[in-house]
């Protein structure tokens, strides 16, 4: 009896052994601590920004703490720079990532996509000025992107999206010249400055150059159709299933009950959330 005892002893403690060494890291840390850290950007309005009062704003900030509320957690932001959020191997310095990043091959590598939360499709945007009526005239012209974003692969034909159902990627542009941002207003500000006198036209967000146009910046969007459409997910760092399945359900959560598409609208105007 006593053998059988402490066999049963040994197995249960071998159990709960396993059982916690396959546990989710960033789950167990999030909910021992109460608290998560997400990764976002400080400087990309509306998705995420500095209001008047240095305090962090925006749709994706908005999604955040809705994250955090479902998980029962308290949330708070860290902003690095965009190769670092999306580059993995953060080593539990952030437990989430949302800041609008395109599902791609190559991060698919370096993190996990928790789910697609929302979507975004790209435009050209010119100076209000410019002779430009079709993507075709802007062939052989100096283009603007931010770097190390999916508009930076488009105009360098090197995007690959990883996402099931979205129609091929269509390259009709031919630029003279790439011009690189660390940031994505940054490329607006030189374009604004007029037609060819340091850009002649950037590909962005059309969520961002809407925004721009509202604040200001005299700039149109071309006519003619998106330069492509792409989903935007919430990221993690690889290899969490717990946290994965967790977060996934929450998004999943917040799109059938009407959260994204109320959000979407809030901050852009229209629903974007729409599969």
């Amino acid at each position: 009896m006593r053998k059988l005892i402490t066999w049963l002893a040994l197995a249960t403690t071998t159990l709960a052994l396993a059982s916690a060494a396959s546990a989710g890291e960033t789950m167990d840390r999030v909910i021992s601590k109460k608290a998560m850290v997400v990764a976002t950007n400080s400087g990309w309005p509306p998705q995420s920004f500095l209001d008047d009062s240095n305090q962090l704003v925006g749709f994706d900030i908005d999604v955040s703490k809705e994250i955090a509320r479902r998980l029962g957690v308290e949330v708070s932001f860290d902003t690095p720079d965009w190769a670092t959020m999306t580059g993995g191997h953060w080593q539990g310095r952030y437990d989430l990532g949302v800041g609008s990043v395109t599902p791609t091959k190559a991060r698919a590598k370096v993190i996990d996509f928790e789910g697609v939360y929302y979507y975004s499709p790209y435009v050209y945007v010119v100076h209000k000025d410019s002779p430009a009526k079709s993507v075709v005239d802007l062939n052989g012209k100096i283009i603007g992107v931010e770097t190390a974003t999916t508009s930076e692969d488009f105009i360098r034909r090197q995007l690959e999206i990883d996402a099931p159902g979205l129609p091929p990627i269509e390259y009709k542009l031919e630029p003279g010249e790439i011009r690189t941002f660390a940031d994505s207003m940054l490329p607006f500000d030189d374009l604004r400055l007029g037609d060819g006198v340091r850009l002649n036209a950037v590909i962005a967000p059309e969520q961002t150059a809407q925004n721009a146009i509202k604040n200001g910046y005299p700039l149109r969007i071309l006519e003619g159709g998106y330069a492509f459409r792409e989903p935007l997910v919430v990221i993690a760092e690889k290899g969490d299933a717990e946290w994965n399945a967790k977060i996934g359900g929450i998004l999943d959560e917040m799109k059938k009950d009407g959260t994204l598409t109320k959000l979407t609208t809030k901050w852009y105007g229209k629903d974007y959330s729409a599969d």
